[in-house]
């Protein structure tokens, strides 16, 4: 039993499930963290790729939230400089909507409603004239500026679950937990199905699988009073086109019904354009892109640039699901984004994680374990919020002094190389490159500059299972690819995956 017993058992590996592992472990609790899919595999991997305030919901009077945000860029930028960026927005103006006097005003607030180390203010724009301008459509003359923070979602899941495995966490992917009893004032968990069950106990128990939250929640056979989750799946989905031409900066444009789309610079050479807000139902794991939002879509990007877009164009689409908190609202885009942690203080506890951002997920998580630290007590304090995440121990020098010295370390690889790894895996990248002095060094290009080596090393560092691990989620190298080069590289990434 002692072998099988943990402090704390995390359902659900997404970002906030990786994240209260990784915050945990680093306390000192012994952590299981199972996920019955991959690492990032829903939701987390198919967000619109932002660190951000959240400059609309400032309209829903959510200034918490986006005070929190706000102050979130900064400490991600400076935990994972290589994954996380500054981008600056492009917002048009659109007369007969939202008014310009309005739209400055809210951008001073959200300039001032939580310190600026490292992002630069808004400002009034002459598109006509300006910078960002060229790419628009004549009638937009007048705008704003500001700026966020991009991130590679994805990546910024399998950091925090090596974090967590770096701080003692046992990390199990494709591993569904079947069962939840509660017996002697611990937690009784199987997990996996046929021969390769296992039973584990935890003193405590967190719930964040996400759109399937309430699923796990009705794991527990003939439970009481569990808590009434109030959750609402709202889909979100994006398509990504070839970069628009002289589109180099991130753009924001209000639609006729009030919501917002971003048009986003995606893996150097796309646009990636999202999101809608469709309230659904029935499995989460079935949600795809309907052809009626990327009408929307297409529609509203073909108002604001002068390069036209047709459904020709679309390169990749993808759609999540995200668990909101349902506070009532008729209106999906109005549901809050802000968290609820419905805690069930037991003996044992059990903690359920409704709603959150990306952009939050390491506050949701110190929220997490400060609620659970009654019924963990030998709990450590804090200490995520000044923590590089693996590959973000760049220096205080910062990230660009740090790509020099590697660059400098390794001359016979070309720049664009090691652009494209460093963005991956930051520091680690000279663990991945071993001893190689040259890309040759790294055998044959498996498609994109995918070579075995860091298949390898994503099978035996990050988890990576099958070709989509490796393609879709840990890198982007299939959306460089065409249809074609798609498969025949999946199969050569299965097969060194299957050689080990």
């Amino acid at each position: 039993m002692a072998d099988s017993l943990f402090d704390l058992a995390v359902i659900g590996g997404g970002i906030n499930g990786t994240g209260i592992a990784a915050d945990a472990s680093g306390r000192g609790l012994r952590v299981l963290l199972a996920e019955r899919d991959d690492l990032g595999g829903a939701t987390s991997s198919a967000s619109s790729k932002l660190i951000h305030g959240g400059l609309r919901y400032l309209e829903h009077y959510a200034f918490r939230l986006v005070r929190e945000a706000l102050a979130e860029r900064e400490v991600l930028l400076a935990k994972a400089p290589h994954i996380v960026w500054p981008l600056q927005f492009i917002l048009p103006h659109v007369d007969g909507m939202r008014p310009r006097p309005l739209l400055r005003a809210g951008l001073f607030v959200y300039d001032h409603l939580a310190r600026r180390r490292t992002l630069g203010r808004s400002a009034s724009l002459d598109l006509s004239s300006g910078p960002g301008g060229h790419v628009l459509r004549d009638e937009f003359r007048h705008g704003f500026s500001y700026w966020d923070c991009w991130v590679d979602d994805a990546r910024l899941v399998i950091l925090n679950a090596i974090a967590a495995r770096d701080n003692g966490a046992e990390i199990l992917t494709r591993t569904p937990v079947t069962a939840l009893r509660r017996d002697g004032g611990l937690w009784h968990i199987t997990l996996g199905t046929g021969s390769a069950t296992r039973s584990v106990a935890a003193r405590a128990l967190v719930n964040a699988a996400g759109p399937w939250v309430a699923s796990v929640a009705g794991l527990e056979r003939g439970a009481h009073n569990q808590p009434a989750l109030r959750l609402r799946l709202v889909k979100g989905s994006h398509i990504v086109v070839p970069r628009i031409i002289g589109a180099e900066k991130a753009y924001i444009f209000q639609s006729v019904d009030d919501r917002i789309v971003f048009a986003l610079p995606f893996e150097r050479d796309f646009t990636l354009i999202g999101t809608t807000d469709v309230r659904i139902g029935g499995d989460p794991g079935a949600a795809v892109v309907s052809a009626d939002e990327e009408d929307y879509l297409l529609t509203l990007a073909n108002r604001f640039f002068r390069q036209p877009l047709s459904r020709a164009d679309i390169v990749w689409r993808f759609a999540g699901v995200r668990p909101l908190d349902d506070d009532g609202s008729d209106d999906p885009s109005a549901v809050s984004r802000d968290y609820r942690l419905d805690l069930e203080s037991g003996p044992p506890a059990a903690l359920h994680v409704i709603g959150g951002k990306i952009t939050t997920y390491r506050r949701l998580a110190e929220a997490a374990l400060d609620l659970l630290k009654p019924h963990v007590p030998e709990m450590g304090p804090r200490w995520t919020a000044t923590a590089a995440l693996p590959g973000g121990d760049v220096g205080d020098a910062g990230y660009d002094v740090w790509f020099a010295g590697l660059a400098a370390r390794r001359p016979g690889f070309a720049k664009r190389d090691l652009v494209r790894l460093a963005r991956r895996y930051g520091t680690r990248t000279e663990v991945l490159l071993g001893d190689a002095r040259t890309a040759a060094d790294l055998g044959p290009d498996l498609g994109g500059g995918l070579s075995k080596p860091e298949v390898r090393f994503l099978k035996r560092e990050e988890w990576a299972m099958t070709a989509d691990d490796v393609l879709w989620r840990r890198t982007k190298t299939a959306l460089h690819l065409t249809p074609e080069m798609r498969i025949q590289t999946a199969r050569l990434v299965e097969d060194v995956l299957a050689s080990g």
